[in-house]
């Protein structure tokens, strides 16, 4: 099982993804070690660095996580597009609008059992929702680049995309900058949602384990 996350970017000192991947690297669950691997914020590493960890670790499934601001709950992505179209540079500067691949498909649905997660995390009290879009940054990139990688494998590997919410520390953080700027009003900020790592790694943990068990059921 290949878990990946990405660093930190935009200016933050944390991402919950990275925070979550190095923790459950090298856990088992359900009888698979899960192999956590960190991802740079770099648009042009994203392809070769999945397809190295893929072809290294030789998983049965792959979850991807990221961060999006604002989320309140666990955030189980549908489909990845191929479009980028970039608000903020990555950590390299790298500011890109246009196609993921110039010669791909339109988009790729996750290969994930994404409404048996769903249901298994709200049965373990943990918020999780659907989602019809990954956004056009890194994350959507990174979902249509594994999955594509993913379908070209025999047998192919289970494939899909989770997005988290800040952690606690990282809105408070936001809202010492609210104050101290006095720039903003703190009604006019919509990225104040936090969710404890504790809780997302649970829930990260429950995705894990109801992926494999379909897995064995299937």
């Amino acid at each position: 099982m290949l878990l990946t996350g990405f660093q930190s970017y935009g200016g933050r000192t944390i991402n919950p993804a990275e925070e979550i991947v190095k923790s459950l690297n090298g856990k088992i669950i359900r009888g698979q070690k899960i192999t956590g691997k960190t991802l740079p914020v770099n648009y042009n590493e994203l392809q070769n660095r999945m397809k190295s960890y893929i072809e290294e670790v030789e998983p049965q499934a792959v979850i991807c996580l990221g961060l999006w601001p604002g989320e309140m709950m666990l955030r189980i992505e549908r489909i990845a597009v191929n479009i980028s179209d970039f608000e903020i540079p990555d950590n390299f500067q790298n500011f890109i609008k246009g196609p993921v691949d110039s010669d791909g498909p339109t988009g790729y649905e996750t290969t994930l059992p994404i409404e048996e997660i769903r249901n298994s995390l709200l049965e373990h009290q943990i918020p999780a929702r659907l989602s019809g879009t990954a956004g056009h940054f890194l994350c959507n990139a990174l979902m249509y680049h594994a999955l594509n990688i993913c379908s070209k494998k025999n047998p192919s590997p289970k494939c899909g995309f989770i997005h988290l919410p800040y952690a606690p520390e990282q809105v408070a953080d936001v809202l010492k900058n609210i104050s101290k700027q006095k720039e903003l009003e703190l009604h006019q900020r919509a990225d104040l949602s936090s969710m404890s790592l504790e809780q997302m790694r649970a829930g990260i943990e429950v995705a894990i384990g109801t992926t494999l068990e379909n897995l064995s059921d299937g």
